[in-house]
C-alpha cells in the first residue's frame, strides 16, 4: 500500500514542481545553477528537465523511506525517467507532426502523460524483481548521473538538432 501512496504523491509532486520549474530560471534572474535543472528556453529538451529534476528529487526521498530495501529500486527509477522522457518526446513530435503546430494545452498533456508513465512503470516494476541483476544499481546510478550531466552540459552546449531548438527564438541553449 505504501508503494501506491508514494507513487501518487510523487506524481503530484512532479506535476507541481515540474510546472514551477518552467518559470524558475526567469524568476532567478537567469541564474545558471537554476538553469541547469529548469527550463531555460522553450526547446523540447529543456522541457524534459521538468520531468527529470522532480523525479530525481522525489526518488531520493523515496530511497530513504523505502527504496533502500528494494533490490531493483535504482534501476527501475532510472528506466522510468527514460521512459517518461521518451513518451514526452514521442507524443509531442507525433501530435505536432499531425497537426502542424503545437498548443500549450497539448504540451501540458504530453508532460502529464510522461509523468504518469514514469510513475506507473515504476509502481508496477518495483513490485517485481524485473531489471534486478547484481550490478543493476550501478547501471541505474550511471544512467541518473548521465541524465544530470546531460542537463548541465546541454544547457550551455546543445547539439544543433531540433530537440534543442527553441522554436520561439530560433536559437539553441542559453541566450
Amino acid at each position: 500500500m505504501y508503494l501506491k501512496k508514494y507513487h501518487i504523491i510523487g506524481f503530484i509532486f512532479t506535476i507541481i514542481l515540474g510546472s514551477l520549474l518552467h518559470f524558475t530560471y526567469e524568476f532567478s534572474n537567469k541564474n545558471m545553477i537554476v538553469g541547469y535543472f529548469s527550463a531555460i528556453n522553450e526547446s523540447t529538451w529543456e522541457h524534459l528537465k521538468l520531468l527529470i529534476t522532480p523525479v530525481i528529487i522525489f526518488s531520493i526521498f523515496e530511497y530513504f523511506i523505502y527504496g533502500k530495501d528494494i533490490d531493483n529500486f535504482i534501476i527501475v527509477k532510472a528506466i522510468s525517467i527514460l521512459l517518461g522522457m521518451f513518451v514526452i518526446v514521442a507524443s509531442f513530435y507525433t501530435y505536432t507532426g499531425i497537426i502542424g503546430d503545437n498548443y500549450t494545452i497539448l504540451d501540458i498533456g504530453t508532460f502529464i502523460l510522461g509523468v504518469f508513465v514514469t510513475y506507473y512503470f515504476s509502481y508496477k516494476m518495483l513490485q517485481t524483481n524485473f531489471l534486478y541483476k547484481e550490478n543493476s544499481s550501478y547501471i541505474g546510478f550511471f544512467i541518473i548521473f548521465l541524465l544530470i550531466f546531460s542537463m548541465i552540459y546541454f544547457t550551455t552546449n546543445p547539439p544543433k538538432i531540433n530537440l534543442f531548438l527553441d522554436p520561439v527564438t530560433n536559437t539553441y541553449g542559453v541566450q
